[in-house]
């Protein structure tokens, strides 16, 4: 039995070790391949490649928490549910002022 459980853990390694590794040679090779021709950039090392990886996978990926979206989506949701019709259309002009479009009922566009 407790084979069974390291030959997953050295499977898991060795999963994460080649996952790493290609998405550090695709992100070397974009980047080489694009970014010096299209905008005059210098040419990277992998290590910086993983560095680009890294940093776009805490920017924009998050930690793996990707059940916090539906859950916020599923809140709103009930939240909108007991809303009166007023209390709607109240929410819709305040996040319109707020995102940069809509507004006020008094406001004209122009």
């Amino acid at each position: 039995m407790k084979m069974k459980w390291v030959g997953r853990g050295f499977l898991i390694v060795l999963a994460i070790l080649v996952f790493v590794t290609l998405g550090g040679q695709v992100v070397l090779h974009l980047w080489n391949w694009l970014l010096p021709g299209l905008f005059g950039f210098r040419m990277i090392t992998f290590w910086q490649a993983l560095g680009i990886l890294a940093l776009c996978r805490i920017l924009f990926g998050g930690f793996g928490c990707h059940h916090r979206g539906s859950n916020f989506r599923r809140r709103m949701a009930e939240r909108w549910e007991h809303m009166t019709p007023e209390e709607r259309e109240k929410f819709r002009q305040g996040m319109g002022g707020r995102c940069g479009f809509g507004g006020s009922v008094g406001e004209s566009r122009s």
